[in-house]
């Protein structure tokens, strides 16, 4: 039994290990230059819609900077299979530090965007300093659980002075309202392409929930699909009111309210359950 538990901690550090090999690793991978050539902004450029013939089957193929959509082995989102992640309490907290700064608010077409336009606060993840630049809402979820699919997820997107990138994702479903799209929902009503004033908002309204998460490396969602972005997905799953979602799927322009990239393929990847002690 002691050697059983040797192995066992000995296969954990060295997990860990090269977890934070990877952050590290991928965080100083994309120089800044190109780290907003992050998600597109043309909705023109891609849709929801396979039969446009710009669905995501086809992104790799409309322009040369985004072939991982179709040939990238790092993407996201996937299916988490609960019984096939690792519980790896040695991750620790995601230590959140938010702050209230100017923000706008964009209907970008393929959804909602809260941009921050100055220091809005960071996450830290093995030691590297991620700052929040904006979050944005997919419906239906683009991650799913166990095979299930829920009504939204909140994409908060984070660089680090690098141009790495990490995402904290967060799912809802059908319930109460949230309190953070409560604000701001007379704006994702109305907002057009135009960024809209929002004042000074603070993220760290924007409700976590547990301190469970998921942890994997993953890409972007949307074109260009680049890959290595550090995802960390809340365990719990929170709520948001009819009426918020609806009003997420209106704001969609491709006609079929919804802009939920298909799940795929995790081709070997590791998925990491953090949790305070083992279940």
């Amino acid at each position: 039994m002691p050697n059983s538990i040797h192995k066992m901690k000995k296969s954990s550090s060295l997990n860990l290990l090269l977890l934070a090999f990877l952050t590290v690793f991928f965080s100083s991978l994309f120089p800044i230059s190109i780290a907003f050539d992050s998600e597109t902004d043309n909705e023109l450029a891609f849709t929801y819609n396979e039969g446009t013939g710009k669905g995501p089957k086809k992104w790799g193929l409309i322009n040369k900077k985004w072939e991982a959509c179709n040939n990238g082995k790092m993407q996201s989102p996937i299916n988490i299979l609960k019984d096939e992640v690792e519980v790896l309490p040695s991750l620790g907290k995601l230590k959140r530090d938010y702050k209230a700064a100017p923000a706008t608010v964009q209907n970008r077409g393929h959804d909602i965007t809260v941009r921050w336009k100055e220091d809005a606060g960071k996450i830290k993840i093995n030691g590297t300093v991620f700052k929040l630049v904006q979050c944005h809402w997919h419906s239906p979820s683009e991650h799913i659980i166990n095979g299930s699919r829920y009504e939204v997820e909140l994409h908060m997107v984070h660089l680090s002075s690098e141009g790495g990138k990490a995402v904290v994702g967060i799912l809802y479903k059908y319930g109460t309202p949230d309190s953070f799209l409560s604000k701001i929902l007379h704006h994702i009503k109305s907002v057009g392409k135009e960024e809209r004033d929002l004042g000074m908002v603070n993220p760290g309204e924007i409700k976590f929930g547990s301190r469970k998460y998921f942890r994997y490396i993953g890409s972007l969602t949307v074109p260009p699909c680049t890959e290595g972005v550090i995802w960390t997905i809340g365990k719990k799953v929170r709520t948001a009111s009819r009426e918020q979602v609806k009003a997420l799927r209106d704001a969609v322009h491709d006609g079929f309210k919804a802009n939920a990239r298909p799940i795929q393929p995790l081709d070997g990847r590791s998925i990491y359950l953090y949790s305070h002690h083992k279940i």
